[in-house]
């Protein structure tokens, strides 16, 4: 039983005949502490990546105002929330207004079944992962939306690209998620860390990478940020957002970075599970150290052109994960009895293979393209 189921029973306990109040109490203090854990770890991944960014580029980062310029995200949020919010004349008013709702709404329902303790969960499904899935695909529609409202045909063109990225990126990820369910024998994010005796990242190595870069293409990071390639589509689907709009935009962004940050530590670090340290410590721990991984590639490399963008997918990412698929349903048949450790090295053994034939058969291709 959740804590929050607690809660809930609690409150039924104390007012008998009045368990839709107690139902609806408890779902308003649950998604309270969902958008104030998403709203502050927001701030905190804005100032930590710029800080680190910084750090990269040999620079200072902020660092003006308050210590090590941590208020620099909240003046920000001010800054952006003064701006007149624009509509262009021939735009979808409506839509126009509706689409950074459809972004930014299901990144707060993700964090409804991510476990950041053994009962610290705001409902634990028997079918966690496909809800996250699910949930997750949302966002495309809210970035077509915006770009189709904004009756800008750059704004259009990025749209369309971005929810081309989506749609790609979409496959090996999920064929990347069945290898872990093959291996657990449960849907629920629960079992899946509770099952983690020796963390994924060690027994499914390839498909930990497949995972890790198909949530960055689909988060939009570098190197897959193709939709703010300046040169090309100028700003993107949210050209023509300002203000609260492009606020929401801007959460959902930064948002999704700590959802699928969350969803990787859960996933193959083994969530809440460490040593010492209060569960709700070791899963920060863990989420933090994603992110900043994703900083360190977003300073590292150069961003991908759209056709090598596509051909990474289909090419790269998507034979991979179906092989990846076929070896861990393998073992999960015939080598289940073996020393884990054993499977582990197989394991390595197996993605080195499959990653140097891929970079001797297949190239992301070369020349100009024209956009």
């Amino acid at each position: 039983m959740t804590l929050l189921e607690q809660f809930h029973l609690w409150l039924a306990n104390m007012w008998p005949g009045w368990e839709w109040l107690a139902y609806v109490i408890a779902a308003i203090v649950g998604v309270v502490i969902i958008l104030g854990f998403l709203l502050i770890m927001v701030l905190v991944f804005i100032w930590f990546e710029r800080r680190l960014l910084g750090r990269f580029q040999i620079r200072l980062g902020p660092n003006r105002l308050g210590p090590e310029g941590i208020f620099q995200p909240i003046a920000t949020a001010v800054k952006i929330l003064l701006k007149e919010d624009i509509v262009p004349a021939k735009g979808d008013k409506v839509l126009h207004w509706l689409a950074p709702v459809i972004v930014f709404v299901p990144v707060l329902l993700i964090f409804a079944v991510v476990p950041f303790g053994q009962r610290a969960i705001l409902t634990d499904l028997n079918v966690g992962i496909v809800y996250v899935v699910a949930i997750s695909s949302i966002s495309a529609v809210g970035v077509y939306t915006a770009g189709w409202a904004s009756n800008n045909k750059y704004a259009l063109i990025s749209a369309l690209r971005t929810v081309a990225q989506m749609v790609s990126y979409e496959l090996p990820v999920v064929l990347s998620i069945i290898g872990v369910v093959l291996m657990v024998g449960s849907l629920s994010m629960t079992e899946i860390v509770e099952s983690q005796n020796i963390p994924f990242i060690l027994l499914q190595p390839l498909g930990f990478v497949i995972f890790f870069l198909g949530t960055l293409a689909e988060m939009n990071r570098s190197p897959f940020d193709l939709l703010e390639a300046d040169s090309e589509i100028v700003a993107g689907y949210h050209i023509e957002y300002s203000g609260m709009k492009f606020a929401m935009f801007f959460l959902g962004e930064y948002g999704h970075a700590l959802a699928y940050s969350c969803i990787v530590a859960t996933l193959y670090l083994g969530g809440w599970q460490g040593p010492l340290l209060p569960p709700i410590i070791w899963f920060l721990i863990k989420v933090i150290a994603v992110f900043s991984v994703i900083v360190w590639m977003r300073a590292t490399l150069p961003r991908l052109r759209v056709d090598q963008l596509m051909g990474f997918a289909w090419k790269g990412l998507l034979p991979m994960a179906v092989i990846n698929l076929f070896i861990i349903a393998a073992e999960v048949l015939w080598l289940s009895e073996i020393t884990p450790w054993l499977m582990v090295a197989v394991n390595f053994v197996f993605a080195g293979v499959l990653v140097l034939l891929w970079s001797k058969l297949f190239t992301l291709g070369g020349g100009r393209v024209e956009v």
